[in-house]
């Protein structure tokens, strides 16, 4: 499995000179549907290229592809024969700190709809 870290020294950060893994890892998650692939492959779904651009709305193929391509360098999805791809550990991980903000989120719309 790729590490991080070295994954995202290859590519600097839009708009950041400082290198931080932080920055680095805004970059990544903030290019279009980098997000969304992660939240659809959430809670251990395994997804085929079809199914995943499906759940995330029809996407383009060629940018989904090569956003699947970024997320496996980065180490936080895998493609697995016959499966599809799917959440790492370490994607797992990320995807878990993306609850707190999911239910924010959920509490947020119902008093912005009231």
């Amino acid at each position: 499995m790729p590490k991080l870290g070295s994954a995202m020294k290859k590519r600097a950060a839009r708009g950041s000179a400082s290198g931080r893994a932080i920055m680095a890892l805004l970059d990544l998650l903030g290019r279009r549907w980098a997000l969304r692939i992660i939240w659809e492959l959430r809670d251990d779904r395994a997804l085929t290229s079809r199914a995943l651009r499906t759940a995330c709305d029809d996407a383009s193929p060629t940018i989904l592809q090569t956003r699947l391509s970024e997320l496996r360098e980065a180490g936080l999805v895998e493609l697995i024969a016959g499966d599809g791809y799917r959440l790492t550990a370490l994607g797992k991980d990320l995807a878990g700190n993306f609850l707190p903000l999911y239910r924010f989120a959920e509490r947020w719309s119902k008093r912005a709809a009231g």
